[in-house]
């Protein structure tokens, strides 16, 4: 169903109606920064902002890790003035910034991801006392309030959804933290995502005894000449402790090697439960450091909270480009739809419009809209996955072909050796730091790598749009004790046109094969033993078009990205560089063990 038919035609007028409020934000708001009283004492940088025109408005909270500043009752913040928080002045909404409790101008100790239920405070509870305070005692409020917050700020929404605060009505978390061991920007599946964990565990490293302070203090850490030689000269884990110390959160990690108590409490899923505020759950699906957390928090609320007013949105968006451009990715423009300023007039602002503002608005947003690329378009649905489609298996065959039919063939295999002296790299030419593009980037520079197996469909006859979780079903066997599987899923342009042989990654991921029986239960292979290795990775939207060719790759590395897996089962956190030893892996394409995936067709 096209998305198109649900579009209000009043929206075609708000664009000149901003432009034509864009006075300066210190001519229209009031500031004001207060330190409030959380129930044990500690007390909470907040910056309000409110509107100078008469009348009663809804409160909207966005509560960071990452400063609040520029901090002095006359100093107003750049993104007030143009950009995502310049619609919400436009409204005349009051906007509330806060600094989390440990980080810049709030007092007591940070926690990463701070478990629901922690002591006798704890996200939600501070999330409370702080509306508790600014209903009574923020002036020309209307009594109805909501949160946003994007990445890290988005699971401090999500909190402020698991407040109970009467007064809260409406919470968007966007691409929010969810499962620092599933998903998001620290491990996939139990696998360290290198170079983003290294740098943002390094850059969010809070001392204990905090001073409120308007700089938080970081160790400076050097990548050099690029990533890819900075990680193979620093190859362990234990490594990267010496230069990361001290890190309080990196060593506790540290003794929690697999998906234990530890990890499964500072998972946010296991509290969405009677959560009373609507909720739009927002993300991308090229959204490098949190593609997990929106696909999987919709669903955890759906299924914990089934009388939770829910909407998701999911567009081809990197980290956060619903609140800038949107519409450009590498090599790809998606089109205006895609675009920053029509994911507001069309989602974002009609829902805090309905529930804060009691306009009526919301009845015109679907349970799910989501954007497919390939051919550029919104969908709506009455729920995620999409009712009425087909499950779709796409068989790995022998040579490299990717085909629907089973294999009927006895014996079937394919091998390589995956050397971690030489791992796979994730992007043509070394740099420093992850760009976001890699995640649509064009996989022709792996060609004649003889540790990549490329599988490939013939050409489409018609267009194909793949909906859902990736799911991978690998048959494997090991020359050695453990190794990684990393699966990816390519769209291979046809030749002649702009993108003529382009070879577009739609979505790639990764498993630790000991973690082939439980992310708690680590298992080691036995050499030459056949073993299943499954992987289910998230979800996309994408339209493989006529002509287009379907393509799967498996590798065992891909590196910065990933850290590579000494392919030992050995303790990685004291592990050796000597213990990093190559393996054959072998693919099994066979009757009776055949390697697969799976995905819905719209």
């Amino acid at each position: 169903m096209n998305f198109r038919r649900f579009l209000p035609l009043l929206w075609g007028g708000l664009l000149a109606a901003a432009a034509a409020c864009a006075q300066p934000v210190s001519t229209l708001y009031d500031k004001a920064e207060y330190r409030i009283a959380m129930r044990d004492s500690v007390r909470l940088h907040t910056s309000v902002y409110t509107p100078k025109a008469p009348g009663r408005a809804p409160i909207i909270i966005f509560r960071t890790p990452y400063g609040t500043g520029p901090y002095g009752a006359d100093a107003f913040p750049a993104g007030l003035e143009k950009g995502y928080l310049r619609s919400y002045v436009d409204r005349g909404y009051i906007i509330v910034q806060q600094d989390v409790r440990g980080r810049y101008m709030s007092e007591g100790e940070f926690m990463h991801v701070r478990p629901v239920g922690f002591g006798d405070v704890d996200e939600a509870t501070d999330s409370y006392d702080t509306v508790e305070w600014l209903v009574k005692h923020i002036p020309g409020n209307n009594g109805r309030v909501g949160f946003a917050g994007s990445s890290y700020p988005g699971f401090y929404a999500l909190m402020g959804a698991l407040s109970g605060h009467p007064a809260v009505k409406a919470v968007s978390p966007q691409a929010p933290v969810t499962d620092w061991y599933m998903g998001d920007d620290v491990h996939h599946n139990g696998i360290l995502m290198l170079s983003d964990a290294v740098r943002f565990l390094n850059s969010m490293n809070t001392p204990s005894g905090h001073t409120p302070t308007d700089r938080m203090p970081r160790r400076e850490l050097t990548f050099s000449p690029d990533d890819r030689t900075f990680f193979l000269e620093h190859p362990t884990r234990a490594d990267l402790t010496t230069l990361l110390a001290p890190n309080a959160f990196w060593e506790e990690m540290s003794g929690h090697p697999d998906y234990d108590e530890w990890w499964r409490a500072r998972d946010t899923r296991r509290a969405c439960y009677n959560i009373r505020p609507a909720m739009l759950v927002v993300g991308g699906t090229y959204d490098a450091e949190d593609c997990y957390g929106a696909w999987n928090l919709y669903r955890a609320v759906v299924r914990q909270s089934a009388q939770t007013p829910v909407h998701l949105v999911v567009g081809p968006w990197s980290h956060g480009a619903w609140r800038g451009d949107g519409r450009r990715l590498g090599d790809f423009d998606f089109g205006e739809e895609a675009s920053g300023r029509y994911y507001m007039e069309h989602f974002e602002v009609p829902f805090f419009d309905c529930h804060l503002w009691a306009r009526d608005t919301v009845d015109r947003l679907p349970p799910v809209a989501v954007f497919s690329s390939g051919d550029d378009r919104w969908h709506a649905f009455g729920r995620w996955t999409p009712a009425g489609t087909r499950r779709m298996t796409f068989y790995l065959a022998d040579g490299g072909r990717l085909t629907t039919e089973k294999p009927a063939a006895r014996n079937s295999s394919t091998g390589y050796l995956s050397d971690p002296a030489d791992p796979v790299p994730y992007l043509e030419t070394p740099g420093l730091g992850r760009p976001k593009e890699y995640m649509v980037a064009d996989q022709r520079f792996l060609a004649g790598r003889k540790d990549v197996l490329t599988f490939v469909t013939e050409p489409l006859a018609e267009d194909m749009t793949l909906v859902g979780p990736v799911e991978a079903t690998l048959e494997a066997a090991l020359s050695t004790s453990d190794a990684d599987f990393v699966v990816k899923l390519i769209d291979c342009f046809p030749d002649g046109g702009g993108e003529a042989g382009t070879q577009m990654l739609v979505r790639g991921d990764a498993v630790r094969g000991r973690y082939r029986d439980g992310f708690a239960r680590p298992k080691a292979f036995s050499p030459g033993k056949p073993e299943c290795v499954r992987l289910r990775m998230p979800d996309i939207a994408h339209t493989f078009r006529a002509g287009h060719r379907i393509m799967v790759q498996v590798q065992s590395s891909w590196f910065p990205l990933m850290e590579r897996s000494p392919q030992q089962f050995v303790d990685l956190w004291s592990c050796a560089a000597s213990d990093f030893v190559p393996c054959r892996v072998t693919l099994f394409h066979q009757r009776d063990r055949a390697s697969f995936i799976s995905v819905h067709k719209l």
